[in-house]
């Protein structure tokens, strides 16, 4: 009998504190101030991972609030060119921008680092040297001085190289060419002969079309075939050497951010976690069926050759060693990042790699 009493008190009791937390919930809801955001993206509406991620994070974060933070989202050139997204948050015209960080890199190099350097890191490596690397504690104390408090909020995975107008056989053939490149890689190319050009996603197009550039890099298969560039290019290249992963950053204005209650603020970094992963899984899902439609339209795919490869890693070398000798603030990340990447490339090397190199000799031999 006392065991049947204790059994039905223990419900009821459970129930009672089930509906407390019910009744509680809304209550702390309730008593939450209503915000209102604008983010400027860097990206346009057409491009649904780069961009959509801005969307993605805003829904996450009005859902982890009961709608009571409220983002909203606008595309390059809405309220801010796509590479005026920093100056737009620092300046406190949007409480936020989703932007990449090396389009800044006429600020200082050191903003490269945020989004992807020359024969860097890959997507997880990035991950990890933000994470527990330290990474994430060096790029905010930087942009201290910007007045902005950054989360790692998207990626698009390691990127293409490009499309090109020519072929190119040797490292004499990028002489001259004027190349839409992002970003730290633009001086690299530089030391090689290529003319670099900064240009915004949604106005590549239009420059290649009118021979403005003779070639451009973007992201990968599914968002260079959304943007045409098949259409103006023959020639598709690979690996994108200086992008092995594109992070893109939400940068939060430090007025708006520290007059944030704590659980938005928890909000905003739990919904930029979120879209990373979802940015990444997107991309991993399209990429391979846009590739097969592109070449079976008639794109040339290629690979980068050998002699342009090592080329590029020894000017990208040689412009580290140059910068960290000028620049205080990129050698203080750079002396944190290139150990950890050599451990990383190491790791890789023992489990990634081989098992990722077997599997695709098994699929160049049909044998998947």
């Amino acid at each position: 009998m006392q065991r049947r009493k204790f059994l039905r008190t223990a419900g009821v009791g459970g129930a009672t504190v089930a509906a407390a937390g019910a009744l509680a919930a809304p209550a702390v809801a309730q008593s939450m101030p209503e915000v209102k955001w604008r983010l400027a993206s860097s990206f346009p509406k057409s491009l649904d991972t780069i961009y959509g991620a801005g969307e993605y994070f805003a829904k996450r974060v009005a859902a982890l609030t009961d709608n009571k933070f409220q983002i909203r989202v606008f595309a390059a050139g809405e309220i801010v060119p796509g590479l005026q997204v920093v100056d737009a948050v620092q300046n406190e015209t949007v409480e936020c921008g989703h932007t990449a960080s090396y389009y800044y890199v006429g600020k200082d190099p050191t903003f490269a680092f945020d989004t992807a350097l020359p024969f860097g890191l890959n997507t997880r490596q990035h991950n990890a040297w933000v994470y527990f690397g330290g990474g994430l504690e060096l790029m905010r104390d930087f942009y201290k001085e910007y007045k902005m408090t950054s989360f790692l909020m998207s990626h698009t995975g390691a990127q293409m190289g490009g499309w090109w107008r020519k072929e190119i056989k040797t490292v004499d053939d990028l002489k001259g060419v004027k190349m839409r490149i992002g970003g730290f890689a633009g001086q690299v190319m530089a030391k090689l002969g290529v003319v670099p050009q900064q240009i915004a996603g949604g106005d590549i197009y239009p420059a290649l079309e009118k021979g403005t550039i003779d070639a451009a890099e973007w992201v990968g298969p599914y968002d260079d075939q959304k943007l045409g560039f098949n259409k103006v290019a023959p020639y598709y290249y690979y690996p994108g050497w200086w992008e092995g992963c594109a992070a893109l950053s939400l940068y939060c204005g430090d007025k708006a951010f520290d007059a944030l209650p704590p659980m938005y603020k928890e909000a905003i970094a739990a919904a930029a976690a979120d879209a990373v992963s979802w940015s990444v899984a997107k991309y991993d899902a399209q990429n391979p069926r846009a590739l097969r439609e592109l070449v079976a339209a008639g794109t040339k795919f290629l690979p980068f050759p050998q002699a342009v490869m090592e080329a590029s890693y020894n000017a990208a070398n040689e412009l580290y060693a140059e910068t960290i000798a000028k620049n205080p603030k990129f050698k203080k990340v750079y002396d944190s990042w290139k150990p950890f990447r050599n451990e990383e490339v190491l790791w890789f090397r023992v489990a990634e790699n081989t098992f990722d190199n077997f599997m695709a000799r098994q699929s160049a031999a049909n044998k998947l």
